[in-house]
């Protein structure tokens, strides 16, 4: 069985969270589809924990801003704290992170961080018969940190485990999923949120970096949603 986890975003709290629901299940291989650094603290603890769970991963775009030179030119914010990043993550840490994979396709399963279009940086709030690519049975990606599972035209399935530290789907807890064979599970954990947010004070962060945790949210508030659109009827369905 994997664990199939996204959006860890520094969260060390979620992330040991979730790894102990996943091994006491079963799994025997960790899976992440990026970002498994930016908006909160504890970026190089992330790390080295996926390491020693010899967990493969999929390059995110926070973690792309962390081992490059580019940084985020749409969030002020987002910038900001891979700056901080930069200066807290060991070169060991760093060179775990530049191997990270672009995508993965195995056994009919195609693993992204973003969308086939744009496997970095392709956001995903709506999904059609189309979205899962030719010669692929499940699409597994990340990135809008709203957990789904969708089955479209063919028998095939769209997945989005969700994230593990920052859901932004209405649910505090962290999400994350189980890919057994064929048969997909969708996963919610509780995590010490405390444990988080203190960290966060400890390093200078800001309340609003982190009271949306509380409220499973986006820095600011907002709820997002992935939406499955039927094109042959002509209407949404959520």
């Amino acid at each position: 069985m994997i664990a199939i986890l996204s959006d860890i975003h520094s969260n060390l709290a979620a992330l040991r969270a979730v790894l102990n629901d996943a091994v006491a299940r079963g799994c025997v291989r960790i899976l992440s589809l990026g970002d498994v650094v930016g908006y909160h603290a504890q970026p190089g603890q992330c790390i080295d924990l996926l390491a020693r769970h010899g967990a493969v991963n999929i390059l995110g775009n926070h973690d792309h801003y962390l081992i490059s030179e580019e940084n985020c030119s749409r969030s002020k914010v987002v910038a900001g704290i891979i700056d901080y990043q930069k200066r807290v993550v060991t070169p060991t840490q760093l060179a775990w992170l530049r191997g990270s994979l672009p995508s993965l396709k195995e056994s009919g399963s195609l693993f992204v961080h973003g969308g086939p279009e744009d496997p970095r940086d392709q956001y995903l709030y709506a999904i059609d018969d189309e979205t899962v690519p030719e010669g692929v049975e499940r699409l597994f990606s990340g990135h809008t940190h709203v957990q789904a599972l969708i089955q479209v035209a063919g028998g095939k399935w769209y997945c989005n485990p969700g994230s593990v530290g920052q859901p932004r789907d209405g649910d505090r807890r962290a999400a994350y999923a189980i890919l057994n064979e064929d048969q997909i599970e969708l996963r919610r954990v509780a995590y010490d949120i405390e444990e988080t947010v203190v960290a966060m004070k400890e390093a200078g962060f800001e309340p609003f970096l982190y009271e949306n945790l509380y409220h499973g949210a986006q820095i600011g508030g907002r709820i997002d949603k992935i939406k499955y659109i039927d094109r042959n009827d002509r209407h949404e369905s959520h």
